[in-house]
């Protein structure tokens, strides 16, 4: 599997990320916090019980920008067990102080006031214990890894020695903070209704050469070019599905593993001339312009990395870049979205 995406499953990034989120976002984690940032400098830190599957998890989500507030969101840990016991009140508990109710908000999470958020890191950036009491047990929310990551936060959004600093707070003016950057606007253009075929063997001997030579270090598929010469087994044979008058999309199966699969998607010409372009070795789907991905981080589907590529006419290009967060038991499918690239797909005219 690619190294991009073993990254962005296990979110372990080093701790010489930029100092200032760009358009490849921004990906931290230690102990039990992590840190997403992406293309428009809003940082999103979650942090877990100490426990896999206890309790529940806390986001915080801040835009970029002087002056900007940060907003606390809170799920409780549900397996989805018939027996588990409906939560109809939450409060937050700050060493074993009442702060007030947390308010029940859509998809069954809860939303801190800017008081309790405020409250919350003032605890977890130093030894406060920090409870949420309502469930069946409370979800005591660790604070293991999470100075580092809200030092990371706030150097991704250029806040280090700021009033408005998380953790380390300075002098240094607040119009310093860099302004939040306007979402990509990607224009969606319309591709041809037409169904994937294989490629004839003429075909696949004129492209397989150039679809292996296309392949980076960073990239894997060992399907493509199997060390054994045997394709896996049950694999698709390659097919070719038009994009539009001058453009076809190239698919093969490149790795699978226990509980998920990569298909790698290359942009040609018609005629299958010229060097083929790969968009990526673990994509999942193709359908009407949009290339797909969703890779498992663990068997139980309890986190995920996902990305899209949409046609703009000219190519396809990348329109997201996400987590689900820790692989911590809180939900299927993930406790929250963590994204690192964010556009504003407009849809193709019909």
């Amino acid at each position: 599997m690619k190294t991009r995406l073993l990254l962005a499953l296990a979110l372990l990034a080093s701790l010489s990320a930029p100092l200032l989120a760009d358009e490849d976002g921004v990906s931290f984690s230690h102990k039990d916090w992590e840190l997403a940032c992406d293309n428009t400098l809003t940082c999103r830190a979650a942090g877990y019980s100490a426990e896999e599957g206890a309790g529940g998890s806390v986001l915080l989500t801040r835009e970029g920008g002087p002056d900007a507030p940060t907003h606390g969101r809170v799920v409780l840990a549900d397996t989805g067990d018939d027996d588990s016991k409906q939560v109809d009140s939450l409060a937050l508990w700050i060493d074993d102080h009442a702060q007030g109710e947390v308010a029940k908000a859509d998809n069954d999470e809860w939303t801190l006031t800017d008081a309790q958020t405020q409250a919350l890191i003032n605890a977890i950036k130093g030894t406060g214990k920090v409870e949420f009491r309502g469930g069946e047990e409370p979800f005591e929310l660790s604070s293991n890894g999470a100075f580092a990551t809200l030092v990371k936060m706030d150097d991704a959004q250029g806040r280090l020695n700021t009033p408005g600093a998380l953790v380390r707070k300075g002098n240094k003016p607040e119009s310093s903070v860099p302004a939040a950057v306007t979402m990509p606007i990607i224009q969606q253009v319309k591709v041809e209704k037409a169904t994937p075929r294989p490629l004839s063997d003429d075909e696949l001997a004129l492209l397989k050469p150039k679809l292996i030579a296309s392949l980076t270090d960073d990239d894997s598929c060992d399907n493509l070019d199997p060390t054994d010469d045997q394709p896996e087994e049950g694999a698709e044979p390659l097919t070719l599905t038009p994009v539009d008058g001058a453009h076809v999309l190239i698919a093969a199966l490149c790795w699978r593993g226990a509980y998920n699969e990569g298909y790698g998607y290359w942009l040609m010409d018609k005629a299958l001339q010229g060097k083929p372009e790969l968009i990526t070795d673990s994509g999942s789907d193709y359908s009407e312009g949009v290339i797909s991905e969703a890779q498992k981080g663990r068997g139980i589907g309890d986190c995920w990395s996902t990305a899209a590529w949409v046609w703009d006419g000219k190519d396809f290009v990348q329109s997201s870049d996400a987590t689900t967060g820790m692989c911590r038991a809180i939900r299927a499918g993930g406790a929250w979205q963590l994204p690192t690239l964010v556009t504003d797909v407009k849809p193709a005219q019909q």
